[in-house]
């Protein structure tokens, strides 16, 4: 085996530096499972009649009528419920940065025989992992406006014109990376068939 020259073997190294932010994106995860079942007790708890409960959910959905809430409505459910879906598909983007980034960008996890592994983890790259991130953004940003839309009355216009045109924006900009991914690989194939 070729000896590596100390200063290339030490820049290689220095990859080891994302540990701690991928451990930390790992507590960012516990951070929000927290808050999942926080949340999910109380929509538990107002559904069986408890108005501290409630009222904890009316808060943290931004959620105003001009009078004190003294059920659980559909329209307040459907936020929550959205609000933990949102969660939910946050956490799959960190669950997909953490994995995929440590074995695209530090190092090799080996997980080939393992019966859990993640059928895209087979064939990650960093062209992969940015098309699935931005697919994933795009998911949690339509959660977002379809909330917004439901409490469109507690809202201005403005922020909901700029939530939608934030919203095109990354799907726009998901195509564009897609778009390029596709060019990229329809370009390099024809070079390694010809060798």
């Amino acid at each position: 085996m070729k000896q590596i020259p100390p200063l290339p073997r030490f820049i290689f190294a220095s990859r080891w530096l994302q540990l701690p932010l991928y451990v930390g994106l790992i507590a960012a995860q516990g951070v929000y499972v927290f808050h999942f079942w926080v949340e999910l007790v109380h929509l538990i708890e107002a559904a069986f009649g408890s108005q501290a409960a409630l009222d904890a959910l009316v808060a943290s959905i931004g959620y105003k009528t001009g009078t004190t809430v003294t059920h659980l409505s559909e329209s307040i459910t459907m936020l929550v419920v959205l609000g933990l879906i949102d969660v939910v598909m946050i956490s799959n983007l960190l669950i997909m940065v953490i994995v995929g980034g440590y074995e695209t960008f530090v190092s090799r996890m080996y997980l080939e025989n393992h019966p859990d592994q993640p059928e895209w983890l087979s064939h990650v790259n960093a062209s992969i992992l940015k098309v699935k991130l931005g697919m994933a953004i795009i998911g949690i940003s339509s959660i977002h406006l379809l909330k917004t839309f439901i409490n469109a009355a507690n809202y201005d216009e403005k922020v909901l014109m700029w939530q939608t045109i934030i919203h095109v924006t990354f799907l726009l900009s998901a195509l564009a990376i897609a778009l390029t991914d596709r060019l990229t690989q329809s370009h390099a194939a024809p070079q390694t068939s010809s060798h």
